[in-house]
Parts: structure tokens; C-alpha cells; sequence
């Protein structure tokens, strides 16, 4: 008599890793994790026959059982190994967007980066000696180029650079600087809290709207190991206010023999007035001043990939360079590649428009953006159809990454209603939002007022946008 238990019906884990679709996956990711997936699966139909499911056993029991089954696995092991980390589309009005990953790299900074991950080279070796060399000198080249500074180092980010020149010229010491320059950033990371893990000891000046010479020539004594400087570029102080210069403050510094340092943060190698932009501190200017030190970011308005940049005395670089703490936060040669490409750009400013992408996105025409969005408008008014409005409305992008916090860009996005009672507007834009969000390549906007704004300035991929908006479900 035949057994028809649908558990007999069940095929083996061999069976199955031997069908054609199974050993192509297994070639391409390996035999454990195509077996380990087979067997997963496999309980998870027992678990459905045992709880009497009659979906699974039909399933199980259908002709296409076997191909669909496949199907199943494969789709199950290549999420498994698909990183988590996809490319999205930035239209959330924010150029530098630190949850985005701040600045995109020129194509030639990728190209240095391949060059350097897949051969070996030169990173901390010295071609002429032929023995050990130090990694910074190729960037230091560079910078020693386009800053005039004497020296220079890189670590992971500027809050590293901060923390790298504290804990090597003030540990144990008092670091003078004014209240009002005790900034937080992102992530609620404070210059007090750096000083304290630097261990240093904060000496507050000034007040936090108003800061004179006198009360950093007052606050001096023995124990005063530099005089800092915090360039407040995520926020603004205006009204009855003082500030003191960096030239006042590196006479001083050098006048009691202590550095004077100069936390830049964003950063910038260019002015940006010619290009329409608020006038920004230039490391250039800054040192130009008898700064001893400026630390700045290379992801925010230098354009390239994360790292914390010092530019300087080369005395003072050399003890930063000497302290155990420097190889902690060292950067790999995948960075220092794509560094100096970025900063070897600034050599030619007159082209860095159309080479570095930070700039193109930040300079990019109004009527480009408006022309772009004449397009989009279309193709999103035919895909929304009944369910939301679409128009096309001024709106203002922000630089993002505390760069220039106050001043916008003017630009142009969708605009888009949904068609629902007030009480359930926020529902459905979350729901639209989430929609986007799950394309192939998601759309990341921004909502506001009960609008969903999908703001066009860093839209570069036009096609790519608009054929996957057939498959948006909302």
C-alpha cells in the first residue's frame, strides 16, 4: 500500500542541492551555506504540515513544487548575502547628509581606491630606501601643495583629529577656550566631553555671547596648555556678541610660548564666494594667521571620504604622529587614496565643478533643477494618479553636516498631498514615504506640513528614477 503522508513527499536536502538552479547558487556562495538553507527551509514545511496548514501541503503536493521551492532558497541565501548597505536616491534636501554618507566621490577618487584595494602598495613603505616609510607623506605632499602648511596627518574623523592633538599637547593640562564655542555635534558628541576623554582639563572664557582678549590673557597661567579656537559652524550667535580673531589669539598663544589650535570642522581648501556661496574660513587663511594647528573633516566641504585632517607646525605634527593614539586612528590605504585624489582636485580650482561632485550638487543651476523637475512632475502626476497631487514648488536645499547652517540654496522639488481625510494625511504620506522607500533604489525625501517633499538638486540618475516608479505600490 502506498504511503501518500505528505512528510513522505518532502525531498532530500541532496535532492534538491543537486537540481540545476541550487548548483549554480552553490558555486557562486558555496556549498555550506546553499545545504544550511535547504535544511531551514525544510522544517519550515514540517512546521506548516504539523500545524495542519492546507496552503503547504497543496503547495508541497503541486507539480511546480520543486522549481518554486528553489526559487524560495535562492531568493532566501542571496538576501543573506546582499550587503545592507544599498544605494539610495538623496532627495531629502540635504546635500551633505551625515545618515547618507555625506559626500559621493569623483570617479577618479573610486579609480585610486580599486588601484589601492586590489594590488599592493607603498602605503608605509619607502620605494628609494626599500624599507619601512611613513603612511602620511603621500598626503602630506599634497596638502603641503594646496594649504602651505609646513606638515600635516589624517585620522578617521575630525572628532579623532580634535582628540589626537589634545590628548598629545595638553593631557593633564588646562586647554583655554571660549563658552561659547563649547559646541555638540551630531550624535550629541561634545567638545567637552573630547576634552575630558583627552584628558584634559576645560577652562571656560568669555561669556557665551560675548569673549575678549583679556579674559584669554587672564586665564594663562602655568598650567595652560594650549589656547583652542572652535569654528561654531552648525550654529550662529547674533545680536550684542564678540568674538575673538584667530590673529589675536595666535599672538597670544605665541607670546606665553603655547599653541594655538583651530578646530575648523567642516572645513573648506576654497573660498566660496565665487561661487555664490557665503565666505567660509579657508585653512589657508587660517594658518596664514600663525595658527599652529587647524583640524577639519575630508566628508563634509573638502568633498571626500571621512577622515579628520591636521595642518601644521611640524613639530607639533611630530608629537601627534609620536602618540600611541595616532595608530588607533589611523586610516587604511583604501581612504588615503581616495584623499589625496580629492585634495590633488583643489590644485585646479577652476574645474572643480565639474570634477568634484560636492560642487556640482551645491553649484548645480536653478534652471537645470527646474527643467529636471518639468520632466519628473509627469511621470510622478501619471504613477500617483487619483491617490495624491503632485506639483512642483520652490523650496530651498541646505549644505547639511553643520556646514553654512543659515544659508540655503534655492531649489525645487516635488510636492506631493495625499488624497485623505486631515485625520489620516499622516498615515498615508508615511505610507507613500515607506513606499518610496522600498523601491529597487530607494527614495529618500522628506516630509513637511503634511507634504511629501522630494527635493530634485542631488537627482543626477533621471532615468533610473523614473523607470523604477512603475513598480511603487501605495
Amino acid at each position: 500500500m502506498t504511503d501518500l503522508s505528505p512528510f513522505k513527499s518532502l525531498p532530500s536536502v541532496d535532492r534538491l542541492l543537486q537540481t540545476d538552479s541550487l548548483s549554480s547558487l552553490r558555486a557562486r556562495v558555496g556549498h555550506a551555506a546553499v545545504k544550511s538553507a535547504c535544511q531551514r527551509s525544510l522544517q519550515e514545511i514540517r512546521d506548516g504540515l504539523a500545524q495542519g496548514d492546507d496552503f503547504v501541503q497543496t503547495w508541497l503536493l503541486s507539480a511546480g513544487f520543486i522549481d518554486e521551492f528553489c526559487a524560495h532558497i535562492t531568493k532566501h541565501v542571496e538576501s543573506e548575502f546582499a550587503s545592507s548597505l544599498v544605494p539610495v536616491f538623496n532627495l531629502t534636501g540635504t546635500v551633505l547628509h551625515t545618515n547618507l554618507g555625506r559626500s559621493r566621490l569623483p570617479d577618479s577618487a573610486v579609480t585610486a581606491m580599486a588601484i589601492a584595494a586590489t594590488n599592493a602598495v607603498n602605503v608605509e613603505y619607502d620605494l628609494e630606501l626599500g624599507e619601512r616609510g611613513d603612511r602620511d607623506i603621500h598626503l602630506t605632499r599634497s596638502l603641503q601643495d594646496v594649504t602651505g602648511g609646513e606638515a600635516a596627518t589624517v585620522v578617521n574623523n575630525n572628532a579623532a583629529a580634535v582628540l589626537l592633538v589634545l590628548n598629545s599637547l595638553a593631557a593633564g593640562k588646562e586647554v583655554l577656550i571660549s563658552r561659547g564655542e563649547l559646541v555638540e555635534i551630531g550624535g550629541s558628541f561634545r567638545i567637552p566631553d573630547v576634552m575630558a576623554s583627552a584628558g584634559c582639563v576645560l577652562r571656560e572664557v568669555g561669556t557665551t555671547n560675548r569673549t575678549h582678549l583679556t579674559d584669554y590673557a587672564n586665564a594663562i597661567c602655568p598650567a595652560t596648555g594650549l589656547i583652542m579656537k572652535v569654528h561654531t559652524s552648525n550654529y550662529e550667535i547674533r545680536g550684542f556678541t564678540n568674538t575673538v580673531s584667530e590673529v589675536e589669539l595666535a599672538a597670544l598663544a605665541h607670546e606665553h610660548n603655547i599653541p594655538f589650535v583651530f578646530d575648523l570642522g567642516s572645513g573648506t581648501l576654497l573660498d566660496l564666494q565665487p561661487f555664490g556661496l557665503p565666505h567660509e574660513p579657508t585653512v589657508q587663511e587660517v594658518l596664514a594667521v600663525g595658527t599652529d594647528l587647524v583640524t577639519f573633516s575630508g566628508d563634509k566641504l573638502l568633498g571626500g571620504p571621512q577622515a579628520g585632517l591636521v595642518v601644521g607646525k611640524h613639530s607639533l605634527v611630530q608629537k601627534l604622529k609620536a602618540n600611541p593614539l595616532k595608530r588607533a586612528l589611523r586610516v587604511d590605504k583604501i581612504t588615503l587614496a581616495a584623499l589625496i585624489d580629492v585634495i590633488n582636485l583643489y590644485k585646479d580650482p577652476a574645474r572643480l565643478t565639474e570634477r568634484l561632485p560636492l560642487f556640482a550638487d551645491l553649484m548645480r543651476p536653478l534652471a537645470e533643477i527646474e527643467a529636471l523637475g518639468e520632466r519628473v512632475l509627469t511621470v510622478m502626476q501619471l504613477v500617483l494618479g487619483k491617490h495624491a497631487t503632485v506639483a512642483l514648488v520652490a523650496t530651498r536645499s541646505q549644505i547639511g553636516s553643520g556646514a553654512l547652517p543659515l544659508d540655503l540654496l534655492e531649489s525645487r522639488a516635488l510636492e506631493i498631498t495625499v488624497a485623505a481625510p486631515k485625520g489620516q494625511r499622516d498615515a498615508d504620506l508615511q505610507r507613500l514615504a515607506f513606499a518610496l522607500r522600498s523601491l529597487p533604489k530607494p527614495v529618500i525625501g522628506r516630509i513637511n506640513n503634511n507634504r511629501l517633499l522630494l527635493d530634485l538638486r542631488c537627482l543626477r540618475d533621471e532615468a533610473a528614477f523614473i523607470d523604477q516608479l512603475s513598480a511603487l505600490r501605495f
